[in-house]
């Protein structure tokens, strides 16, 4: 009777160990859980702001572009034209000291 006594114990405290370490494991696991959803939140605000300057971007390439354009268009005539381009607003000649 007393082995059985025994026996039962040892399986109680496996038991409560057991439990112990599973609670543990539990805890740790939802505090994985909050970091990866904190990480996630960080991570979609980072791409969030990533793409409004990556179209802030785009709208000063395309603004760039069409002042090149422009500049272009006044400062660098094609050679074909047979009338050069009045030079009313751009100075395209070397400034003077």
């Amino acid at each position: 009777m007393r082995e059985i006594e025994l026996e039962i114990e040892q399986i109680r405290q496996r038991s409560r160990q057991n439990e112990s370490e599973a609670e543990q494991r539990m805890k740790l696991i939802e505090s994985e859980i909050l970091r990866v959803r904190s990480d996630s939140e960080q991570i979609e605000e980072r791409t969030k702001q990533i793409e409004k300057e990556t179209e802030q971007l785009r709208r000063e390439n395309a603004r760039e572009r069409a002042l090149s354009a422009l500049i272009k268009q006044h400062c660098f005539p094609p050679e074909s034209s047979s009338i050069p381009p009045q030079r009313t607003e751009i100075d395209c000649g070397p400034s003077s000291p």
